[in-house]
């Protein structure tokens, strides 16, 4: 059962706008046109997408999962539509975890586009793991645990996690040893698959930290608070390859004390693999996993 398009772009508009009129003018709808189309869908599925109040229009939580799927469903639909008007063919669709995207292929998509210049990509990044039953992703490279049935999964490279902070903060703090950790505001990234009880209980397991200073769901939020010298991170030195080496980070303990990880893999459909596009990326990112490696 696929609702009507005209009743998906009423309510995704709608949840973008938070707004019945401005939904409406995007549409080029009234504002009753477009609240009968949102009416039609919520009978059809049969819960309540929105909760109407005097500040205006918000998502349930049955809704926010709603968007979450239909928005990338319609976002997909208005990229091949555009890709066909405008005759780009060789499209690879790519999704990925936030802090990868933005830390360690954002950097190196120049040289993805001066090897294959004939392949246009599309490129979307969030926590939420792509659904490849609806045909919208060619590769996902995901953060986690690797527990993803009856799909490909490759690990991208081994990673180095270490605690990192700024020179200016380990100099305030006199770090010099894993004790000195203990009276320092620690940084934790709670997705993480290594945690500072996992340091602790490697390289310091007669005492551990009582408590976080800071707790983010994303690498790049705790590295950026390193950076702005609020406590000590335990992090991916890959991601934070270009901050370690322009020196607003550094590793607390050098190449020491490091637990090496496999967090990031590359998902994907064994179907998915005979089409060019996807043969050249993974071709790609393989050399140049292997070039950071090395």
């Amino acid at each position: 059962m696929i609702p009507p398009l005209s009743a998906l772009q009423a309510f995704e508009a709608i949840a973008r706008r938070r707004s019945f009129a401005l939904a409406a003018q995007e549409l080029h709808l009234t504002p009753s046109a477009v609240s009968h189309q949102l009416a039609k869908l919520e009978g059809l599925l049969g819960v309540r997408l929105f909760e109407r109040s005097a500040r205006g229009v918000e998502l349930t939580p049955a809704g926010h999962n709603y968007l979450q799927r239909v928005g990338n469903a319609l976002g997909a639909i208005n990229t091949a539509t555009e890709d066909l008007r405008h005759g780009v063919q060789d499209t690879l669709y790519l999704h990925c975890s936030p802090s990868f995207a933005s830390l360690w292929l954002m950097p190196r998509i120049a040289s993805f586009r001066r090897e294959f210049p004939d392949i246009s990509l599309a490129l979307s990044a969030s926590h939420i793991h792509s659904d490849f039953q609806l045909g919208l992703v060619d590769i996902d490279i995901r953060y986690g645990l690797p527990n993803w049935p009856n799909l490909e999964v490759e690990p991208v490279f081994m990673e180095k996690v270490m605690p990192l902070a700024s020179p200016e903060f380990i100099r305030r703090h006199a770090l010099h040893d894993v004790d000195d950790l203990l009276t320092a505001p620690l940084i934790q990234s709670v997705v993480n698959v290594a945690q500072w009880a996992d340091w602790f209980a490697r390289f310091h397991p007669q005492q551990r930290p009582e408590r976080m200073a800071l707790r983010f769901d994303r690498a790049m939020m705790s590295l950026d608070a390193a950076v702005q010298s609020l406590g000590v991170a335990l992090e991916s030195a890959t991601l934070g390859q270009s901050l370690i080496g322009s020196g607003r980070l550094q590793p607390v303990f050098g190449n020491d004390m490091v637990l090496e990880v496999q967090g990031h893999f590359l998902v994907y459909p064994a179907r998915h693999a005979a089409r060019p596009e996807v043969k050249a990326f993974l071709g790609w990112i393989r050399r140049e996993a292997q070039a950071k490696a090395g």
